[in-house]
């Protein structure tokens, strides 16, 4: 297979040498903004009939050599966010302007995740979803993932409180969801569940989400799919230096969010730099009252620097991510159902019997003494450039990421969890010239990670360093209305760690981690580490364009995903989470094989887009609560639950359906509909007919429904304009097909959620941009529910409620306000 793919890449490079034909005629043009007449930067020009193409510079120009004959030559010009549009090139005129008409309709949205170059999303067989900076600026929620979501039917999220979310794709998740940020992978121990992504959340610019297995691109840990999130980039701004705000409240948790970028640059250097502060408290409902230690305090510094030239662009970016969020555990008064409080160590605390927390530590924004601090540092760069008439892209990042949980209540500045992981990511990918049609890619990436324990007291996985490598080759066949897709991969994992030792500390009594030789009295917690993974993944799709309103597509895709650490090696409490992790050594990768088949419908005042999948894993890695021989679950640390790791296989189904009316004829009316569904089986053989028992898997989102109704209220106004009423409906049907094994999960009630806003532009003197103010009402209604997806639904420690409830439940009505001041 190694051989296989290195003739491969050897035979397209030789190619290069023969593509090198000789320009005679240069053709200049400026790509230009039709709303607002600024440049279009980094748009793909394209040649038809040839190999021809260039990329806008930061001013939107290019150039482009081409044959100096007598014929009429035709220029498409594809940029993200624009319709796009094609240039008649006549044979006395060099020099050209084309206005971008901005994208109303998703499906011709450029989509540059998961693919090889630019592509049109109606001639991408893969089901991927665009969300575009408006809809994010938008969109009111708790953070950027919630955001997402809340915009992407078959996107969901695992919860632990309002700032904690991991994304789940089609009933899968954690270290089967790629996050992008800006090309590089995210890499911050994603296998936990108390924390979230380490982004800014006031820095997204657009985002995009594969649904299905995209290890084709990225090789593991992207079997489910890819959330795909792009910063906003450097722009020339003439020279001038620009300044942007955006502030939010939100009244629930009383979230303050203040961000401030400053931007400058010129024709081919441009720079931005932004820092933002987000705090709240602990979060409310009905039920609960307010839900203690669910507050956070987040700082973020991100910088950006970009060169743009004739041939290409760089990109150097850095952030610093710092967020002290604080860790809630359920732990209540049996009569009054009112929080109580740790404030023993583990060996002595009386869990039924701890102190009520009083009314003064619910409301102020300090965190508890028992908390988590996530620290996030990012230095990458992205290249993209012309060699001949091939296009290469280089990409090379560092991130560390530092983890510390502090559990310790009689000794709080010592962290029980404390892990350093160092990522290096890399990876090249080169784009050879069109061939008879013929677009192909060849690409190598992978990274190296070294984790390390530090001064902690409980260690859930040892200290292990990881090598990926991959290499692929993809390519892409389109002719009239059919285009053809696909490719293979081959992915290779190496995890490495010594003995990894603990003992009791003298002093403290806490556990500590010991190195040879001195290990007397200690324990081997975590044996050596020596472990290889291969995998072979592969693609195929196509999309039938029966007219420019009509799409099919279809696809099918294996996918590879190497076990996880925790997976594989284990054995300690992650006190954030509340759970004691037992891995085994003994599993295989998981290799998933996904057939997607839709259908896409776009007319002038109707959208319909329609997808079905079938996923059917092998060696598919859960979680089940672990019990002893009469059923007891088995307490290994009081007041925490015990869960092992256990693999067979799994099949996921389902669908996800899009209708959105716009009539032409009705301006600034949008009637926008989604409904999404996945059905998640244990198909282990022990597990066959058994139900809510084992068959049905974890986390698994239920029936979604999702309406939204937005009216452009037109005004004569000079400072007010844009004025848009909108509200939705968001409906989550019961839950009743669980993993109730062992009591890992218990059905789930049906809720409805009332969403409504105004959203306007204002508009301060003459020559300003206008203010984007947005005011929502999340939960209009204060409905009491509890998602399938939240986490803090199983935060309980009886088995009876005075007051008929159990768990913790979401937040109540929350009202948000967020301005938005776009860069003068």
């Amino acid at each position: 297979m190694k051989l296989f793919f290195l003739f491969i890449s050897i035979g397209l490079m030789g190619r290069l040498a023969y593509a090198q034909p000789t320009p005679n005629r240069i053709i200049r043009g400026s790509v230009i903004d039709a709303d607002n007449r600024k440049p279009i930067p980094f748009g793909t020009i394209t040649l038809i009939g040839s190999t021809k193409g260039a990329l806008t510079d930061a001013r939107g120009q290019f150039s482009l050599s081409i044959k100096a004959d007598s014929l009429t030559h035709k220029l498409v010009i594809s940029c993200v966010g624009f319709q796009s549009d094609t240039l008649l090139i006549q044979p006395g005129t060099d020099s050209y302007s084309v206005d971008m008409l901005p994208n109303t309709n998703t499906l011709n949205e450029v989509v540059v995740t998961g693919v090889t170059r630019g592509t049109l999303l109606r001639q991408n067989p893969v089901a991927v979803l665009a969300i575009s900076r408006r809809a994010i600026e938008g969109t009111a929620s708790s953070n950027i993932i919630d955001v997402l979501v809340k915009n992407a039917p078959g996107l969901n999220a695992v919860k632990t409180g309002p700032n904690i979310s991991k994304p789940f794709i089609r009933g899968l998740g954690y270290n089967r969801v790629l996050t992008l940020y800006d090309g590089v992978r995210q890499e911050g121990q994603q296998w936990g569940d108390e924390h979230g992504i380490e982004v800014d959340n006031y820095n997204i610019d657009r985002a995009e989400v594969i649904k299905g297995p995209a290890s084709l691109m990225y090789g593991s840990d992207a079997l489910a799919g890819v959330v795909s999130m792009m910063p906003n980039y450097p722009k020339d701004t003439e020279g001038k230096i620009k300044v942007g705000i955006v502030t939010e409240y939100q009244s629930n948790n009383r979230l303050l969010g203040e961000s401030m970028s400053l931007a400058s640059g010129g024709a081919r250097w441009a720079w931005n730099l932004r820092g933002s502060l987000r705090a709240a408290t602990n979060y409310q409902n009905k039920i609960d009252g307010r839900v203690y230690n669910t507050g956070f305090s987040e700082k973020t510094l991100t910088a950006m620097l970009g060169y743009s030239g004739q041939r290409g662009y760089s990109r150097f970016g850095a952030s610093l991510y710092d967020n002290l969020q604080g860790i809630p555990d359920g732990s209540r008064d049996s009569l009054t159902r009112q929080f109580t409080k740790q404030v023993a160590e583990s060996g002595l605390d009386d869990i039924q019997n701890r102190p009520i927390v009083p009314a003064s530590d619910l409301s102020p924004y300090k965190l508890g003494p028992l908390h988590q601090r996530i620290q996030h540092y990012r230095l990458h760069t992205n290249n993209h450039y012309q060699i001949g008439n091939g296009e290469i892209d280089v990409l090379l990042a560092f991130q560390q990421n530092v983890r510390r949980e502090y559990n310790h209540p009689t000794q709080p500045d010592q962290p029980g969890l404390y892990v350093r992981l160092n990522t290096l990511n890399y990876g090249v990918r080169y784009n050879l010239p069109t061939l008879s049609n013929i677009s192909t890619t060849v690409g190598v990436n992978g990274m190296y990670q070294s984790n390390k324990n530090k001064n902690g007291t409980n260690f859930p996985i040892p200290d292990y360093t990881l090598f990926d490598v991959g290499t692929f080759v993809f390519l892409k066949w389109q002719v009239d209305k059919l285009t053809l897709s696909g490719g293979a991969r081959y992915d290779q994992r190496q995890l490495r760690g010594d003995d990894f030792y603990v003992r009791a500390n003298v002093r403290d009594g806490f556990d500590e981690h010991v190195t040879l030789p001195d290990t007397a009295g200690a324990t081997l917690q975590f044996p050596r580490l020596h472990q290889s993974f291969t995998g072979v993944s592969m693609s195929v799709g196509l999309t039938y364009e029966f007219s420019d309103k009509l799409a099919l597509k279809a696809n099918i895709a294996r996918g590879y995903r190497a076990p996880s650490i925790t997976e594989i090696a284990s054995n300690g409490l992650d006190p954030g989470a509340h759970i004691v992790y037992m891995g085994n050594r003994n599993f295989k990768p998981e290799f998933s094989l996904q057939e997607d088949i839709g259908l896409t419908l776009t007319l002038p005042d109707v959208n319909v887009g329609v997808s079905v999948f079938n996923n059917y894993i092998q060696n598919y890695i859960s979680l089940a609560q672990l019990v002893d021989a009469q059923g007891n679950p088995v307490v290994i640390v009081p007041g925490n639950k015990t869960f092992q790791y256990q693999q067979a296989s799994a099949q996921l189904y389902g669908f996800e359906t899009q209708f959105s009316i716009h009539p032409t004829g009705w301006r600034g009316f949008s009637f926008d509909n989604s409904i999404a569904v996945v059905y998640g089986f244990n198909r282990g053989s022990r597990f066959a007919e058994t139900g809510v028992h084992g068959e049905y898997l974890p986390f698994i989102p239920p029936l979604r429904i999702s309406t939204g109704v937005s009216q452009l209220i037109p005004t004569k106004s000079q400072w007010l304009s844009e004025l848009t009423v909108k509200a939705d409906v968001d409906h989550n049907a019961r839950q009743d097909r669980y993993l109730g094994l062992n009591n890992t999960e218990t059905a789930t009630a049906a809720y409805t959620l009332v969403n409504a806003g105004i959203d306007g532009a204002i508009h301060i003197g003459q020559n300003r941009p206008a203010l984007r103010v947005l005011f929502q009402v999340n939960n209009l209604f204060d409905v009491a529910y509890q998602s399938n997806l939240s986490r803090l639904k199983y935060f309980e420690y009886f088995t009876h409620s005075p007051n008929g409830h159990l768990g913790i439940y979401g937040m109540g009505r929350n009202m948000c306000v967020k301005v938005t001041i776009p860069f003068n």
